[in-house]
């Protein structure tokens, strides 16, 4: 979570000089772990504040409320959606489900859950620390305890000027003041009717993925191995390491192409224990969510304050021979996120600059169909007629079954 300094005066008396800061931290709440378990059910609905990623299957969208849980929305009727409940996950962030089985991160840990009915989760099994990139640096808390909330503080100091930067630690929080910016640690931070999945769909921005009887996820430079044959009882039975930076991870067919920070990476599943990489494409260091048909891959490449350098783009890869995809274009962008294709229209998520629609029947000559302004979108989820966005103000449907004539179905509103 970054945090923005309200305000920083210099004073001088005399030789002396200093700064004050005003600052936000947070401070963590803690919960016994068995209390945090035994609470892993569903209750009443709850407004949606921080929205993450999503997986839509069947007439269910499953929504994250980032490092909260997942909101249940019924979305029988994608025009008049309804938020129907909310199982409470603290420090949950990816989400995957397999007919009747959902899987989720609870931090470091998996949580296995039979949704047979969604509005009566059941936990089925928990296993522990198989996502290690997920403990959070600068607390240590008892390792029976687990953070389920947090308490903001508005604080002012005043510091000598000698002082460009520093690190504090106050009350089991965290924070850095540097300069004139701050920066908190993370810590605190596609049925019967259109868009409906049979089968389930994960956004691009996800770090799970499924395939068959496996669950794949990636973590900062590692490629986990999940068998779910037996659903409710999921075994880990492989790690792979990777080159750091990893940030996404895409099925297509039988190949799982993962994003990281400088690149592309192609791995195949010929043997699902063991998946091997099989290609490689390379590209200057920033955030990088990937997905992929038959012949190419669609990146989108951004900046921001993780993202670190300067490019905001499409790039778009010809993976014909996998061992060796060779760029074919670029399309210039404001600040691409999630991104999804179906058929010939290729839906992007360009941060405030709203989402953008493109007919790609030439692949090296997109043309903007539509774009929706005025969003600041994030993922999507584009499927059998039906656009499902997440965005800042909320999750959006769009109805392009006349890519003429795409319009706005609806709005559930997140809680300002």
């Amino acid at each position: 979570m970054c945090i923005i300094i309200i305000s920083c005066f210099n004073g001088c008396v005399k030789d002396s000089c200093t700064h004050t800061y005003s600052y936000t931290w947070f401070e963590p709440l803690y919960k016994t772990t068995a209390e945090v378990r035994d609470n892993i059910k569903t209750s009443t609905a709850r407004a949606i504040k921080v929205p993450g990623k999503l997986f839509v299957i069947g007439k269910y969208i499953f929504l994250n409320e980032v490092n909260k849980g997942i909101h249940i929305i019924n979305n029988s009727n994608p025009a008049a959606p309804v938020n129907a409940g909310f199982i409470d996950i603290p420090g949950n962030i990816d989400i995957a489900v397999k007919g009747n089985t959902l899987y989720a991160d609870l931090y470091s840990d998996l949580v296995t859950l039979d949704i047979s009915n969604p509005l009566n989760v059941v936990k089925k099994k928990i296993i522990d620390n198989v996502f290690p990139h997920r403990r959070y640096y600068g607390f240590n808390s008892d390792s029976l305890k687990i953070i389920y909330d947090w308490t903001r503080h508005d604080t002012t100091i005043t510091a000598d000027c000698s002082q460009n930067g520093w690190i504090g630690y106050n009350r089991g929080g965290i924070y850095q003041v540097t300069d004139n910016q701050l920066f908190y640690s993370s810590a605190a931070s596609n049925a019967g009717f259109i868009g409906g999945s049979p089968s389930g769909i994960a956004g691009s921005m996800a770090r799970f993925a499924l395939m068959n009887n496996y669950l794949y996820t990636v973590g900062d430079a590692e490629l986990k191995v999940i068998n779910i044959a037996e659903v409710n009882d999921p075994k880990v039975t492989n790690t792979i390491a990777l080159n750091w930076g990893i940030e996404t991870i895409y099925p297509f067919k039988d190949k799982l192409f993962i994003g990281s920070n400088t690149g592309m990476f192609i791995f195949n599943t010929t043997n699902p224990y063991q998946p091997a990489q099989e290609g490689q494409f390379t590209h200057a260091r920033v955030c990088d969510p990937v997905i992929a048909d038959s012949n190419y891959a669609f990146i989108t490449l951004r900046n921001g304050s993780q993202c670190a350098g300067f490019i905001n783009e499409l790039e778009i890869v010809d993976i014909s021979n996998l061992s060796s995809p060779v760029l074919l274009k670029k399309f210039d962008m404001t600040n691409p996120h999630g991104l999804s294709k179906d058929g010939k229209l290729l839906f992007i998520c360009d941060g405030k600059d709203g989402l953008k629609i493109f007919d790609a029947s030439d692949i090296t000559n997109l043309k903007l169909v539509k774009q929706f302004k005025d969003i600041e979108t994030f993922d999507v989820i584009a499927w059998n007629g039906l656009a499902i966005v997440v965005a800042a103000d909320g999750l959006y449907q769009f109805n392009y079954v006349d890519n003429k004539d795409i319009k706005l179905l609806s709005k559930i509103s997140i809680l300002q």
